[in-house]
């Protein structure tokens, strides 16, 4: 594929047979949407990413992701990106630890280095992404507003200073609280009963060991009945920890986290008794942000529109627990990417095919979700994870 093509206008692109491709607007530039760029750019499609921040490090992009083999690793290699992601795997960092919550260590898995699942930092592996698209590919600041479609399967996006763009193909990559989701469904995300406060403690080793110790080279789970500890060892030695707590929708509203000491003092009392290099992960914490967990459905699906679908969370959000969020988002921009290749200038045939394999694939992803959520915070905690982690079947 020669880079003058590669660079050519979205509005009427030649593939490698000559064939024009009808413009194609993708809202959202996390791993989803930028998996999806990335495929089209492999097949000699060029596509536009309308993103809602600023630049590309506007914001952080989390911690740790693990990438699985079945789907994140293929989603790469349909991307010509393997060898760029194997650069930046966190060595050791699939190593496992579960804890009770007195700190008496019930599992420790060390990484067998067989790369099932590494472990990579989610911002270097959105850099990846970023690095591999030509210059224009994104256009950042451009925060949608509006949709509507125009009765031929085109779109028109309205942005937050009141431009308009046109679009032949229209990809809702834009996450939980998509807007492109409202053309195709009404179904809105829900809470599932649990929450999280994020928390950062960096320079462990030197400055919190005993909190080091504990969490060890990868993940670690210390669970109780409706509440848990779940931290991960990140690339440059920070402690990054979701403290779960299972309490009805608004507990964490009557908390005052513009007041740091006194709101992870709060959160720490729902642990009393716990061994203190755990509870240390919440009140020794240099940051401490608090977070709703909530899903769509688990059958989320809907009706054929012409020219328009998603991807990712916008298809198919789902609880953390399953740990598929990122690898589905980047698999499904993918399947999207490569079924467009293989029917041009029959988009609706591209869109039917890989729909009918993105509602199965997400609505099974999202059961396991929902059951690894009872696992974990469950009554039957910590002896349910166990089985899940060490493969036994989940005892009576």
């Amino acid at each position: 594929m020669s880079q003058e093509n590669a660079m050519q206008s979205p509005e009427a692109v030649s593939n490698s047979k000559g064939t024009m491709m009808t413009s194609i607007g993708i809202v959202g530039a996390g791993l989803g949407g930028l998996t999806l760029a990335r495929v089209l750019h492999v097949h000699g499609i060029a596509a536009t990413i309308y993103e809602a921040d600023a630049s590309a490090d506007a914001r952080t992009q989390g911690g740790m992701l693990d990438i699985h083999e079945y789907n994140g690793q293929l989603a790469l290699e349909a991307a010509g990106l393997l060898d760029e992601f194997r650069r930046i795997i966190h060595e050791g960092g699939e190593a496992t630890r579960v804890l009770d919550q007195h700190g008496t260590v019930l599992l420790d898995e060390p990484d067998d280095g067989s790369g099932g699942r590494p472990e990579v930092d989610r911002g270097d592996l959105r850099r990846i992404l970023l690095d591999s698209l030509p210059d224009g590919t994104i256009e950042w600041g451009r925060k949608v507003t509006d949709v509507h479609p125009l009765g031929d399967g085109s779109h028109e996006l309205t942005f937050a200073d009141g431009s308009t763009v046109t679009t032949s193909l229209l990809v809702g990559a834009d996450g939980a609280w998509s807007r492109i989701r409202t053309l195709l469904s009404d179904a809105k995300p829900e809470y599932v009963g649990i929450s999280f406060i994020e928390t950062y403690l960096f320079d462990a080793d030197a400055r919190h060991p005993a909190s080091a110790k504990v969490v060890g080279g990868g993940a670690l789970f210390a669970v109780a009945t409706g509440r848990g500890i779940l931290a991960h060892r990140e690339t440059d030695g920070a402690l990054h920890t979701y403290v779960a707590i299972s309490r009805p929708q608004g507990w964490l509203a009557g908390i005052d986290f513009a007041d740091p000491k006194a709101a992870k003092a709060r959160v720490a009392a729902e642990f009393d008794g716990w061994a203190p290099e755990l509870t240390a992960l919440i009140t020794d914490a240099d940051t401490a942000v608090p977070r709703t967990i909530n899903a769509l459905p688990i059958e989320h699906r809907w009706q054929r529109l012409p020219g328009v679908t998603l991807l990712g969370d916008a298809a198919h959000l789902m609880s953390p627990f399953a740990g598929e969020g990122a690898n589905l988002a980047m698999y499904d921009g993918a399947e999207l990417g490569k079924a467009i290749a293989a029917h041009p200038g029959d988009i609706e045939a591209a869109l039917i095919e890989y729909e009918e394999a993105l509602f199965p694939r997400g609505a099974t992803a999202a059961a396991e979700s929902a059951k690894n959520h009872v696992l974990l915070f469950g009554d039957d905690t910590p002896h349910g994870l166990l089985d899940l982690l060490t493969g036994r079947a989940p005892t009576a």
